[in-house]
């Protein structure tokens, strides 16, 4: 070696040790500070009006970009669909942008293209939505797209059929993942629904005069909101809802504010279990990679807490509120399983790594809710994971959460709230969400202060009441982790189901048992 380059090399290295010492000698870095209280969002004015034909206009106007999101909500999804035609709101969504009477597929895609707007449908179990977004000097056109997608779509034969062997053939790939497995089961299992994407066999029932009915009967002007979110003022607001869809016409038989006694959708007695756990299930996946591991519970409450308000002898009205427990939910969630600090990600991936994530959910309906928490690991740790899982739940029905914990966990709510008003998408979604409940718009403005207002014993009451009860399922490979899932719960009836007998199609899980 040169002498002047061995040289070299040993000064810079005794340099880098210089340096270096000092940073190995440091103390550990002192506890992050406490989160700021929360800011103050600004609510930009929710303005609406209502059409003749029915339709509700809402504007919200958002000046400082030069930009629009308008956003058609349909109060119709899966929840109005029959079992056995799983997935057809979906694919009603879909077909809009399938053809209309002026525009094939292709032409909806390309025009959308040039004009540079951002063009989705879509359906899950509550509601279907058109939603497109572009610069504002665009939207005329765009909503002429949008609303000739909307109001005419002709559901080609030939791009229904293309569309229904692509759900097929990703749902049949999906199936053999334990992931989506679970999902599936917990649906008919624990929610005693069937899943909003559907089924192989279900897509492949759904003809066009299926999607044509669901479309009649769910997509009119007295079942929708037109919300406009960003740079557009009242005015343009209500004169693009009118030209675009003034001529839009419901059916006769369309739902009016009217309704009868027997229909009043009240909230459902709440019945407190003694235990957390109430049946265990494994659905045996040979071979799978990983294994899906999940607590899930139906919730007898939901969003709504509806009153019967006076009305004529034959028939009433009701009125709706956000149900006291939405709140506390929002918090429980953040705390157990809503992010990476989450109790159950800390658990389970940060302290022990035996998974790349742990969450948990609500999927609020009106009068009840699907409440899961889950994660995927390795077979052999399975029974762990599960015993952990149902731990951190049974501990939120029972401890208090300390000020320490509550604080930073509701800065998690407010603050994703916060930012997804900064977009006129998020802005339109949370529109969306209030409307779709019949909620007033002003929540927004009230919703920081009510989630700071949650308390660690509304928590835990909330947990005691509606969390108990449920149901332990975990999808895999069982002989790496059924020994271990009986030693760890001993005295508890274990039911498996070999996947290969599994029909998601039946309530009973079992081919060729009672559908």
């Amino acid at each position: 070696m040169n002498f002047k380059y061995f040289i070299k090399s040993v000064v810079l290295s005794l340099v880098f040790a210089a340096f270096a010492a000092p940073l190995t000698a440091q103390q550990p870095k002192e506890t992050p500070p406490p989160p700021s209280e929360p800011r103050s969002v600004e609510i930009p004015t929710v303005e609406e009006v209502k059409l003749i034909n029915g339709l509700t206009i809402v504007i919200v106007s958002k000046r400082d970009l030069p930009l629009v999101t308008v956003s058609l909500l349909i109060r119709g999804g899966a929840g109005l669909e029959n079992s056995s035609h799983a997935g057809l709101a979906n694919i009603t969504a879909d077909m809009l942008t399938k053809g209309t009477d002026l525009r094939n597929a292709t032409q909806i895609a390309q025009e959308m293209e040039f004009l540079g707007a951002s063009f989705f449908t879509g359906a899950d179990w509550n509601s279907s939505v058109a939603n497109v977004s572009v610069m504002r000097d665009k939207l005329p056109k765009a909503m002429a797209i949008m609303a000739d997608s909307v109001l005419r779509p002709t559901f080609p034969a030939d791009e229904l059929n293309l569309l229904k062997k692509q759900r097929i053939d990703n749902l049949k790939v999906q199936l053999k993942q334990p992931g989506p497995v679970w999902n599936y089961v917990a649906s008919r299992y624990t929610y005693g629904e069937h899943s909003n994407e559907g089924t192989p066999e279900s897509i492949e029932r759904i003809r066009t005069r299926d999607i044509e009915t669901f479309h009649y009967a769910n997509y009119h002007p007295k079942n929708a909101v037109l919300i406009f979110a960003g740079d557009i003022t009242k005015e343009e607001g209500i004169r693009y809802g009118r030209l675009f869809f003034g001529g839009w016409k419901s059916p006769e038989s369309s739902a009016t504010t009217l309704t009868r006694k027997d229909d009043i959708p009240m909230t459902r007695p709440k019945v407190e279990p003694s235990e957390t756990l109430k049946r265990m299930l494994v659905i045996d996946l040979p071979d799978s990679g990983q294994a899906a591991v999940g607590y899930a519970r139906r919730l007898a409450e939901g969003r709504l807490e509806c009153f019967a308000v006076e009305g004529e002898a034959e028939s009433i009205k009701i009125r709706c509120e956000t149900n006291e427990i939405y709140n506390p939910s929002l918090v429980l969630n953040s705390v157990l399983g809503g992010g990476y600090s989450a109790r159950l990600n800390q658990e389970i991936r940060i302290k022990r790594g035996l998974s790349y994530g742990a969450r948990s959910n609500f999927d609020w309906r009106s009068h009840d809710a699907n409440f899961n928490a889950t994660t995927q690991t390795k077979n052999e740790s399975a029974a762990e994971v599960a015993e952990l899982i149902l731990a951190e739940v049974e501990k939120l029905t029972s401890s208090d959460i300390a000020n320490s914990e509550m604080v930073p966990r509701k800065a998690v709510v407010t603050g994703g709230f916060g930012r997804g008003l900064q977009t006129n998408n998020g802005l339109a979604a949370r529109i969306r969400d209030l409307y779709l409940y019949g909620l007033e718009p002003g929540l927004l403005n009230s919703f920081i202060d009510d989630v700071g207002k949650v308390s660690s014993d509304e928590i835990k009451n909330f947990a005691s009441r509606n969390l108990k009860g449920g149901d332990l399922i975990i999808v895999g490979d069982a002989k790496l982790f059924l020994d271990d899932l009986t030693k760890r719960f001993p005295n508890r009836t274990i039911e498996v189901i070999k996947a290969s007998n599994l029909d998601l199609n039946s309530s009973d899980l079992r081919s060729g048992r009672a559908r």
